[in-house]
């Protein structure tokens, strides 16, 4: 047998090191985390309460191989392993061949099963943060120099009188013109404490100005908010570590600015959020919700099968009576499908857009040590009143599509999980055979979804769905 013994149970055990982390997103691979260090997270219940889908025919018939059939596709993989090391044309890289391996092994399960190797799995923890070390300026490439858009408060630039509409034209003296924008941003990130000197160009001041700023921790911002009138705007764009945490925050400004009156209603833009922490996506819902369910999962295991619960808090006992609108599309996935199912099947909110992208599975990353990590989808989850979203997405209750300029037409949109090669498939389900729409305006004016949003809470336009009625 070409795998020694020892190496192969060193391999199985590595595939029952207990999943820690929890992600439901996109195809992109993206946040997961721990729990909140100083947050309590709801306690899955292994059994939960209430009906849980039953297995499937074909999950109940499958009997497991007999142990020396796998053993001998082992072998076979050994003897194909030792003819490439022999016989290929040029020396291979072992290394890389066995991740290879590896990589098609997990990606021939799903789309969103895969391999991680250390650098990837190093930016998808920094991802899943939202926190990194560098200098905090957001910013966008213009004529091919970086352009300031704002400092961050309380950052090294910030601190150092770095100003919006900065250009940046060189990084530790290497000229930023000829460098994409992810090649600028990464030399502008790096472990917290180590200097990094940018020269700008100023509008007003003649001669290039000299920074020589210390990296910090600079946590990306995953929730803005605005007020449109007496409307309250939240744009949550992912769920990284920094969402609830995003959300609590923009509550509380809203509130201070308003002097303590509440707004006449909300609007949650959950539109191309690809997804993130399963727990942040528990928290945001529970933010606006007093009790119940909020997702439901089930697993192969009993262990991977849970009920996750909103509970009273002052920050829902303060927002109860504001009325709710959530705005989802095409690129609305997992998490953003878990917060937008649960605030539904509540009558919390009134869902308005179109269809979300139906990614109805959850991922855990299992550490593989100084190996890197594995995705491995280990469970489905399901709404509060048990329905699957998977390849199916989320309706919403009015919808509202935009007006799409000529230039966008037929390219706007995307089927979703059910245009995925290999997806998960819920046998008896129905999924999606139409795509739906990803385009949203950058300006808030030509923005269909969000101005009907404004209108229907503000009393300009009526539906049977707003203000959502329990049965």
């Amino acid at each position: 047998m070409r795998l020694p013994t020892l190496r192969l149970a060193v391999f199985c055990a590595a595939l029952l090191v207990p999943a820690g982390l929890l992600i439901a997103q996109d195809q992109a691979p993206a946040p997961v985390q721990t729990q909140d260090q100083d947050q309590e997270a709801p306690e899955p219940e292994p059994n939960p309460s209430g009906e849980m889908p039953e297995p499937t025919e074909a999950e109940k018939a499958r009997e497991p191989r007999d142990p020396l059939e796998i053993y001998a596709d082992l072998n076979l993989f050994g003897e194909i392993f030792d003819r490439i090391r022999a016989e290929y044309v040029d020396p291979p890289d072992e290394q890389e061949l066995i991740r290879a391996a590896i990589q098609g092994m997990l990606t021939s399960l799903d789309p969103h099963s895969g391999y991680l190797p250390p650098a990837d799995y190093d930016e998808m923890r920094e991802d899943t943060s939202g926190q990194f070390g560098g200098l905090g300026v957001e910013i966008i490439m213009e004529d091919e120099l970086i352009k300031v858009v704002s400092p961050i408060d309380e950052t090294p630039a910030a601190r150092a009188g770095i100003m919006a509409n900065d250009l940046i034209v060189e990084i530790d003296g290497l000229p930023v013109r000829g460098m994409t924008q992810d090649e600028a941003v990464e030399k502008m990130r790096g472990p917290v404490g180590t200097d990094v000197t940018i020269t700008i160009m100023r509008e007003g001041v003649s001669d290039p100005l000299s920074f020589e700023l210390t990296r910090g921790i600079i946590s990306m911002r995953a929730v803005r908010w605005s007020m449109e009138g007496d409307v309250a705007l939240l744009r949550l764009s992912r769920f990284s570590e920094q969402a609830f945490i995003g959300i609590e925050r923009a509550i509380e400004d809203i509130y201070e600015e308003r002097d303590g009156v509440a707004p006449k209603g909300i609007i949650l833009d959950l539109r191309n959020n690809p997804g993130g922490l399963v727990d942040q996506s528990v928290y945001v819902a529970d933010a606006f919700l007093e009790r119940g369910a909020v997702v439901l999962t089930r697993g192969r295991t009993d262990g991977e099968s849970a009920r996750y619960d909103a509970a009273p808090d002052p920050l829902d006992a303060r927002l109860a009576e504001v009325p709710m609108v959530v705005l989802i599309n095409g690129g609305s996935a997992s998490a953003s499908e878990i917060v937008a199912g649960a605030l539904q099947d509540h009558k919390r909110a009134t869902l308005v857009g179109t269809r979300s992208f139906g990614k109805g599975s959850v991922q855990s990353i299992i550490s593989l040590g100084p190996d890197g990590a594995m995705r491995l989808t280990t469970a489905r989850y399901y709404t509060p009143d048990n329905r699957s979203i998977q390849a199916l997405g989320i309706t919403p209750d009015i919808e509202v599509r935009q007006v799409v300029p000529e230039e966008f037409q037929g390219r706007d949109e995307i089927i979703g999980e059910a245009g995925l090669e290999g997806h998960i498939t819920i046998e008896g389900q129905e999924e999606s055979t139409v795509g739906s729409s990803v385009y949203v305006p950058i300006e808030k004016s030509e923005d269909t979804q969000l101005q009907y949003a404004i209108r229907l809470i503000n009393g300009e336009e009526t539906d049977p769905a707003f203000p959502p009625r329990a049965d």
